[in-house]
């Protein structure tokens, strides 16, 4: 093994069990609550499928990729790398979805009551569990045509060619027809990334107004800072900024490793890390902004 492989490893390996821990620590604050009678919000029930959604791509590309990079060259086989990317891209799209549907649910919930969007607020929570409900399935199927191209590493290839895609490669026999393909799988993450943009950008003009409206009544008590709403707003906007930042930066470099017949070491596995950061970074983010999360822990040690 090269000083190269065992260095990527070891990142791989530090993100992955950070992410998994971070996760899973997040998912636990919210079982506790549930199981001792504790009040869950709405928005709570969108962070679980987020966390769930989060741990399946890091389980799915961040395991296997620390693997291959610390010398498991064999793993995984045809099947299995079918089965693992195509829980990756299932994964992937259902955390797009679930962080779109928060931005679009706190957009909804801090609107001004004569605004157009108070009319949905006492069903929002009826219309967010039904689409988180339909999220899953509705990237399972979308993503049903990625086992079709992908094959393990170890395959000989005479005809096709190869995508080397970090522990996994895709074969493809049309440029023209994976690219006609690419697009279609990409078209959901558009649309997400678009109604997420347009709620972040709702959100920042209602807590900018809100905010020149305190200061123009001169109650200082009333600041948007020492507001619950807009506590949790700042939070889903920097979430939000977060995974797209996160986003844009995995996709060019993926794009890269499409376009070139022969990508680079470096270029792979930058792909491969970018693609599992937000996962492992959310939930920090979410814990960093709740100072709440850690003492039933601390409570239940306690007792």
């Amino acid at each position: 093994m090269s000083s190269r492989d065992l260095v990527i490893g070891v990142v791989f390996l530090i993100q992955t069990t950070v992410g998994v821990l971070g996760n899973f620590s997040l998912l636990y604050h919210y079982l506790f609550l549930y199981f001792t009678g504790g009040r869950l919000r709405t928005i709570v029930l969108i962070l679980k499928h987020l966390i769930a959604a989060n741990s399946l791509v890091l389980f799915s590309r961040g395991v296997p990729q620390t693997m291959i990079a610390l010398g498991w060259k064999q793993f995984p086989s045809d099947y299995g790398c079918k089965l693992l990317f195509y829980i990756h891209r299932v994964g992937r799209g259902v955390s797009i979805g679930t962080t779109c549907l928060l931005s679009i649910f706190q957009a909804i919930t801090i609107s001004p009551r004569n605004s157009r969007w108070a009319e949905f607020k006492v069903k929002a929570s009826k219309y967010i569990s039904l689409s988180i409900a339909l999220c899953w399935p509705l990237f399972m199927l979308v993503n049903i045509i990625i086992p079709m191209y992908m094959t393990g590493n170890s395959r000989n290839y005479t005809i096709k060619m190869k995508i080397h895609l970090g522990y996994c490669s895709a074969e493809v026999s049309n440029r023209i027809k994976a690219s006609v393909h690419a697009a279609f799988l990409s078209f959901s993450d558009a649309v997400c990334l678009g109604l997420m943009l347009c709620a972040s950008i709702s959100m920042v003009s209602i807590l900018y107004r809100h905010k020149q409206r305190v200061q123009h009544i001169h109650m200082t008590h009333l600041s948007p800072r020492s507001s619950p709403e807009s506590r949790a707003t700042q939070t889903i906007l920097l979430l939000v900024s977060t995974f797209v930042s996160f986003y844009t930066l995995s996709s060019i470099f993926q794009v890269c490793v499409t376009v070139f017949d022969n990508p680079s070491w470096l270029l792979v596995n930058m792909a491969a890390l970018f693609a599992t950061c937000f996962p492992t970074f959310s939930p920090f983010i979410l814990m960093s902004q709740d100072s709440n999360v850690s003492r039933p822990c601390f409570a239940w040690i306690r007792n």
